[in-house]
């Protein structure tokens, strides 16, 4: 035998004991299995899946810092079909922050357990954090010099709503007109999407059909869905496998994805249309994508993938633009109802100036415009909640002590890989801790005052303060597009027309949730913000 050679192994009784009881438990199992029916291997797997997620929360709990939180209310839903029927999660939020601390622990579906942060320095912690990656080739889209090109495009369609509003009131003939200002938001805010983003024209504005539209409003209107549809839609909330469940909700995710796709093709061959027309310009998202080419590579990006990123941009920016841009100028349009004065002191701003606003000018020359967005953009976001799951174990600071379950005392937290952590956007938002003893008012001149952003607030790092468009490398890319069409809107609808809620400044006016929690006038058939219009005669 050679020096250093490895003798011959020869097994030891023990181990041919071993292997011999395994051989046996493998026969065992094997012949199990093959007389089992389908409801005992279903059972025994889901046994088995049950027992690994128990293993994996214990072994969870002493790597987590244990902190204090809610107690279940539920031994399947924990407390998330609590929150999942709420119209208001930020006040829930709050109140636990409240009585648990900036951070503390509430039990899910399921038996998970998430963090929950209410803590402006362990947010900014947490969202940097991110590790994503926007598209390149989407991303100049969205930025200040593309946005400044199309808002030209943004105005004419938010024109288009001027025209039709003036043309029900002459109609009417009693000098106002009761129209639903929901409805006209979503439709603007999916014409401009359209036109500035893609080159194409709906036709909502103008009461052209399309199956698109009528796919999103039956998907977005609220529901009141059977046990199955209501606990596989709970259920997908954390394992989205299950939307492969057949449930009528399902069904029309599916007929959605099927519009969406048919319009992608349409959507391109307008824009290499373009691109043959104006080769010089960049007027559109799809165009950027077809002129687009490899960071590394050099090479031009092919039609198959622009294809790809065109539905995956299509689906989000669909989406952002149809329910969360229109649900915050609706939201916008019922808080200047609701204050008269706000609305007076908005329209003397916007009529001092005269002549129609540039992009720059509506920007930075009108504050209490800024104001009023600003403080729509607080106390209303369409985006409830921001949740991560740790990629690694870490440890999260925190700008302030808590308790954890042992009684012990920490000024950060130790996250295990895989723990998932949560933020409440309208708990943090509307904190009172955050934003002062005034944070549920709507009041947009704390924008304007010195103190009226409190520094407790100006530790938030999201946009303006706010968390509204998240932050770090997933925050929206599409905010400056946003924030420009809301401005559009204010500008154009305040000049020109006075907006009273068509029962009084008191109506009652609630969230139902649909795709995202939507307004809607307590007692409306549907979802409906009914107002009464008027032109402003100065």
């Amino acid at each position: 035998m050679k020096i250093g050679a490895r003798a011959p192994h020869c097994p030891s009784q023990r181990e041919m004991d071993t292997a011999s009881t395994l051989v046996r438990i493998y026969d065992t199992f094997q012949a199990l299995v093959r007389s089992a029916s389908p409801v005992d291997v279903a059972t025994g797997l889901a046994a088995l899946w049950a027992l690994r997620t128990v293993i994996q929360a214990f072994r969870k709990r002493f790597r987590t810092t244990r902190l204090r939180g809610p107690k279940s209310t539920s031994l399947l839903f924990g407390v998330a079909k609590d929150l999942f029927a709420s119209s208001d999660t930020g006040t829930i939020f709050e109140e636990w922050s409240k009585e648990y601390g900036v951070a503390y622990e509430v039990p899910m579906i399921f038996g998970k357990k998430r963090i929950v942060l209410c803590d402006p320095k362990a947010a900014a912690y947490l969202l940097s954090k991110d590790t994503w990656s926007q598209r390149r080739s989407i991303a100049p889209s969205f930025n200040s010099t593309t946005v400044r090109k199309l808002s030209p495009a943004i105005h004419k369609t938010v024109d288009k709503v001027k025209a039709a509003w003036e043309a029900n009131i002459d109609a009417d003939g009693s000098g106002s007109v009761v129209l639903d200002v929901e409805k006209w938001m979503h439709y603007v805010s999916l014409d401009s999407f359209g036109i500035a983003g893609f080159s194409y024209d709906f036709g909502s504005l103008h009461g052209k059909p399309n199956s698109m539209i009528s796919v999103l409003d039956a998907f977005g209107a609220p529901s009141s869905p059977n046990f199955w549809d209501g606990t596989v839609l709970l259920i997908s909330l954390f394992y989205p496998i299950i939307l492969n469940v057949p449930t009528s909700r399902v069904a029309m995710f599916t007929k959605l994805r099927a519009r969406m796709s048919e319009i992608c093709e349409l959507l391109i061959d307008n824009a290499a249309k373009e691109q043959e027309e104006a080769p010089s310009e960049r007027v559109s998202t799809i165009g950027l994508l077809l002129k687009a080419e490899d960071g590394v590579s050099g090479r031009r990006v092919t039609r198959e993938e622009v294809m790809a990123q065109a539905r995956e941009s299509i689906r989000t920016l669909l989406f952002a633009s149809y329910e969360t841009t229109a649900i915050m100028m609706t939201w916008a349009l019922i808080e200047i109802a609701r204050h008269p004065n706000v609305q007076t002191k908005l329209r003397e701003e916007l009529l001092s100036f005269g002549e129609e606003p540039s992009y720059d000018q509506l920007t930075t020359g009108f504050p209490y415009l800024d104001a009023v967005v600003q403080e729509t953009l607080r106390v209303h976001s369409a985006v409830q909640d921001l949740i991560r799951q740790a990629s690694e174990d870490d440890v999260i600071p925190l700008s302030e002590p808590v308790q954890t379950r042992s009684g012990e005392v920490v000024d950060s937290i130790a996250v295990k890989c895989g723990t998932e952590i949560g933020i409440s956007v309208p708990g943090m938002n509307r904190s009172e801790a955050i934003w002062g003893p005034d944070a549920k008012m709507y009041r947009p001149e704390r924008w304007l005052e010195p103190d009226g952003v409190t520094r407790k607030a100006q530790e938030v790092r999201g946009y303006r303060h706010l968390l509204t468009f998240g932050d770090g490398p997933r925050a929206c890319i599409g905010k400056l597009f946003a924030i420009a069409e809301i401005k559009t809107v204010l500008s154009v609808v305040v000049k020109n027309f006075v907006l009273e809620m068509r029962d009084g400044p008191d109506t009652k006016v609630e969230a139902v949730r649909g795709i995202t929690l939507r307004p809607k006038v307590v007692g409306e058939d549907g979802i409906k913000v009914p107002m009464r219009i008027r032109q402003y005669k100065g």
